[in-house]
């Protein structure tokens, strides 16, 4: 009997390994946080500083968790996080950039 000796993965999350990753899962809550904020902080025009800045830290965090990422779960949530990070760095660059225009 195949079926009695399977485990439940269906309630896993597309965890699959079943172990804990306390880095990967940090890098990715941090990530996500990042993005939502730089994408939302985006849509207004004199809060660039903090949608572009939150955005290329955003965009660093992702990166360095996609190459210590184990699950699916995690790469999704990045990726994630990391297209909002740069949707968010790069409309925080067209309205005023890293330093407010003071460069330039």
């Amino acid at each position: 009997m195949a079926q009695t000796v399977r485990t439940n993965t269906a309630g896993s999350l597309l965890a699959t390994d079943h172990k804990s990753h306390p880095l990967q899962d940090a890098l990715l809550a941090v990530t996500l946080v990042l993005g939502v904020t730089a994408f939302i902080t985006a849509q207004f025009d004199s809060l660039h500083l903090i949608s572009s800045w939150t955005g290329l830290i955003g965009i660093f965090t992702g990166a360095s968790g996609q190459f210590i990422s184990e699950t699916t779960r995690q790469r999704f949530g990045l990726i994630l996080g990391l297209g909002a990070s740069a949707i968010g760095f790069f409309l925080g660059m067209a309205h005023g950039g890293l330093f407010g225009g003071i460069i330039g």
